[in-house]
């Protein structure tokens, strides 16, 4: 059983900052790669960042410059600090937890930028 569990969703003004937090926890023994998606209403799921074990990270362009990914390994854990926040980045946030084999999701936290 795994669980994965995020944190430090809110509301926002536009051009303030949020850090999310997402803990991985119970058997899971090894980890390819971390990362958050977000959803909006009315869009579908797409790819914020995401950091391998190897430490490669990927940012959509939407992001870049504006959000930092980063983890702690040893304790399954992986932040996204996000600055100088939009309106179009109002959306659920999902934490993923990617071992060699499957995937696992958080339950979303809600992140809303005000204009």
């Amino acid at each position: 059983q795994v669980q994965v569990v995020e944190s430090g969703g809110g509301l926002v003004q536009a051009g303030g900052s949020l850090r999310l937090s997402c803990a991985a926890s119970g058997s899971i023994f090894s980890i390819n790669a971390m990362g958050w998606y977000r959803q909006a209403p009315g869009k579908q799921r797409e790819l914020v960042a995401a950091i391998t074990r190897g430490g490669n990270i990927h940012y959509a362009d939407s992001v870049k410059g504006r959000f930092t990914i980063s983890r702690d390994g040893a304790k399954n854990t992986v932040f996204l600090q996000m600055n100088s926040l939009k309106p179009e980045d109002t959306a659920v946030y999902y934490c993923n937890i990617a071992p060699p084999m499957g995937a696992y999701w958080g339950q979303g936290t809600q992140v809303t930028v005000s204009s």
